[in-house]
Order: C-alpha cells, then sequence, then structure tokens
C-alpha cells in the first residue's frame, strides 16, 4: 500500500461503510486496497525525523514500544529506516511492516528480523496489532473522502492505549510532505515539511494536504486560509532571500506565530522547513 499512480485522482477507491470486526493478532481481515507500491530510500524521512523529535517519550513510556508501518510498498527500505532511526532511541522497538498484497510480504521475507522488525499482511485494522505509533504514508490518496475518513477511524480504533497514528503523503522524492497526527479521540495537528529551496512559495505544499483536507482548500475554508497566511508571511520576508530560503521560511512561519497561527512543538523545526499547526485552526468548516 504505497500512492498511486497519477490516475487515482480520477478513479476513488472505496472502502465498506461497516469496518469488519478487529480479531485476533494476525487473523484480522485485511481492510484495503493495494496500490501501485512505489517507494525510494530516504523517501520518508522528514516525517521520520519529526517522530523522532516529538514521538520518542511516547515510546520510551509503553510497555511495548510497537510501531506499525502500514503500507511499505514493494521494497522494505523505509520500513527498515524507521527501525534503525527510532531503534536508535527506544530500547526494545518493534516495528511490524503491513502489506494488503501477499506478494510484498513474501518478498520481503528476507529482510525479518523479529522482534525487532517483522513483515505481515494487514491493512487499516493494523492485523489485530495494538500499536503505540502507526506511520501510513502514501495510502490513502487513491480513496475518497468518506472512505479515507472511515480508513482513520479504522485505524484510530485499533491504537493500543495512548497511541498515536501519523497519516500523511509525499512527492516521490520525500522533498515535499505533509501529514496529520491523531489519537483515539480524533486529529490533532497538521505538519507540512519541506525542502524549502524547491518551494516558489508555500502554497506550492497544497498538493500534499491530506485527503481530509485537499479539496478544502478554497476561500472559505481554514486550511485556505492558512496557506495564503504562510504564503503572504513567505512574500514580506522576500528580503532574506540573501540569507538563504531556510531563513526566509523561519520568518515567514515567526510572523504567523505573530498573529496568533497556534503551532505545536519546538520552533527549531522550523529550521528544518517544517511547521505544525493545530488541527483546530485548519479542519473543514
Amino acid at each position: 500500500m504505497s500512492e498511486a499512480g497519477g490516475g487515482d485522482h480520477k478513479r476513488r477507491a472505496t472502502l465498506p461503510r461497516k469496518a469488519h470486526p478487529r480479531l485476533a493478532a494476525g487473523r484480522a481481515r485485511a481492510l484495503g486496497l493495494p496500490t501501485r507500491g512505489t517507494t525510494n530510500a530516504n523517501r520518508l524521512r522528514r516525517v521520520d525525523r519529526w517522530l523522532l523529535a516529538t514521538q520518542v517519550p511516547r515510546l520510551r513510556d509503553a510497555a511495548r514500544p510497537l510501531v506499525v508501518d502500514l503500507g511499505y510498498g514493494s521494497s522494505a527500505v523505509t520500513t527498515l529506516e524507521l527501525a534503525d532511526r527510532l531503534g536508535a532511541e527506544v530500547h526494545g522497538l518493534e516495528v511490524v511492516g503491513l502489506e494488503i498484497d501477499p506478494e510484498r510480504v513474501a518478498a520481503v521475507a528476507a529482510d525479518r528480523d523479529p522482534p525487532r522488525v517483522d513483515f505481515r499482511l494487514g491493512g487499516f485494522e493494523l492485523a489485530g496489532l495494538r500499536p503505540v505509533l502507526v506511520r501510513a504514508f502514501n495510502v490513502l490518496r487513491q480513496y475518497d473522502e468518506q472512505s479515507a475518513a472511515r480508513a482513520w477511524e479504522t485505524m484510530r480504533a485499533a491504537l493500543g492505549p495512548g497511541g498515536l497514528l501519523v497519516e500523511g503523503t509525499c512527492d516521490e522524492w520525500g522533498r515535499r510532505s505533509a501529514w496529520v497526527a491523531l489519537d483515539a479521540d480524533g486529529p490533532l495537528t497538521l505538519t507540512l515539511s519541506a525542502r524549502v529551496p524547491d518551494l516558489d512559495r508555500p502554497s506550492d505544499l497544497a498538493e500534499r494536504l491530506p485527503k481530509a483536507l485537499i479539496h478544502r482548500n478554497v476561500p472559505g475554508q481554514p486550511v485556505h486560509e492558512f496557506l495564503r497566511a504562510l504564503d503572504a508571511g513567505w512574500a514580506g520576508a522576500a528580503g532574506l532571500s540573501t540569507f538563504g530560503p531556510r531563513q526566509r521560511w523561519v520568518a515567514a512561519v515567526e510572523s504567523l506565530a505573530a498573529q496568533g497561527w497556534p503551532f505545536v512543538g519546538s520552533s527549531r523545526r522550523w529550521r528544518h522547513g517544517e511547521v505544525t499547526v493545530r488541527w483546530s485552526a485548519v479542519a473543514p468548516v
């Protein structure tokens, strides 16, 4: 399960309206549809760095620090990278990559190293596991908005106590990303992250918005106002371009913070071309 091809915006997949019951671990019926499975090394480095900066305490505090990487695609590379990055900071970390295509699971059998890293058949029901953290990237773009919302509900219901779901999308090379963090009660934050020198303006990231927001980037919707304000801040900081695009990005985000936009986390993250805002500030109306 990874990002579908360019035609996915014309033909949308759907999920059943009633979720199937979650069974014992390893016996849950896999929910979802296989996608193209394209992946590249370091494609998910931006979200992984955010996880390292924000979620290590959650994993360290867990009785069983279990992470699910949902929809790793045709290669195990991004799952193995996740295990290496988080494993260096979390003792006893377990990472399970889930794919809905049995052939993809069989293809990465040589990369299994349980309990540190394992690969199983599974979908949005998370194969009956109860993870502390779920990374689900590039798995929902092929679905219509209602089906994507049901997938959110299914994954949130499968989280372990205090668990977090991180769902988002990125481009082929991981230079432009956006993701939502959700707990059992619903969405918490939206994060935008980019290789800033590749941007003409911050709203270029609109193409990577999650399914819940990508069609709401229109006047009158909060996410549109957020991107418009970020563009205005970017334009106002044009004079800092001589010091580099990262300095200009930081100045743009600082201008929004001064306006009262509810940013979350350390301002040091802004230097990485990243900003996290409370979901309540961008949620559809």
